[in-house]
C-alpha cells in the first residue's frame, strides 16, 4: 500500500510513511546477499536481486546493470520509471552512465506490473535497438530480463539478442 492508501484508512501521514520505509526496507533485505559486488553470471542472478525490487511495483521501471569486465555489478541505475503498462526507454539515457563509468557490459532489467513476463512487441523494439547500439559504442548487452511478479524472462535464455 502507498502513503496515500495508509491515510486515506486513517493512518497519520509521518506514521504511514515510516510504514511504507520499513516495508521497502524488508523487500529489499533478501536482494541483499553482504556481497558489495554480486558477480552477474545467468539470469537468475539478475531476478534473485531484483525481483524483491521490482515485482510488487505498481508501474514499470527501466534498469541498467553496469557490468566490470569480469561480469561484476559495478552499479545499477534506474533508467526510468513509467506509467502501469509502459515505459519510455531511449538507448541514450541507457547507455549514458555506462560510457561515463567504463562498464565492459550491460544488462537490462523492467518489470511488468501485470505479473506476466512474456514481452511485448515494444520490448523486443527496444532491445534490438539497444543491442544495436551496444555494438557501435563497443557495451555488449548480455541480457535484458523481464520481472513478472515471481517469474522473470531472459531474453538471452530465449535467443532473442
Amino acid at each position: 500500500m502507498s502513503v496515500a492508501d495508509l491515510v486515506h484508512l486513517g493512518i497519520g501521514r509521518v506514521r504511514a510513511a515510516s510504514i511504507v520505509a520499513a516495508f521497502e526496507l524488508l523487500r529489499r533485505l533478501p536482494a541483499s546477499d553482504g556481497v558489495d559486488r554480486p558477480i552477474m553470471q545467468a539470469p537468475e542472478d539478475v531476478a534473485r536481486i531484483f525481483s524483491p525490487r521490482l515485482r510488487d511495483l505498481r508501474h514499470e521501471e527501466f534498469w541498467a546493470l553496469l557490468l566490470t569486465t569480469s561480469n561484476h555489478l559495478m552499479r545499477d541505475i534506474r533508467i526510468t520509471s513509467g506509467t502501469l503498462n509502459s515505459s519510455l526507454v531511449h538507448p541514450r539515457e541507457c547507455f549514458a552512465e555506462a560510457l561515463k563509468e567504463k562498464a565492459a557490459s550491460i544488462i537490462f532489467v523492467h518489470n511488468h506490473p501485470s505479473g506476466n513476463p512474456e514481452p511485448s512487441h515494444e520490448d523486443l523494439a527496444i532491445t534490438k535497438q539497444l543491442k544495436e547500439a551496444g555494438i557501435i559504442l563497443g557495451i555488449p548487452v548480455y541480457d535484458h530480463i523481464i520481472i513478472g511478479g515471481a517469474q522473470f524472462s531472459s531474453f538471452a535464455q530465449r535467443g532473442l539478442l
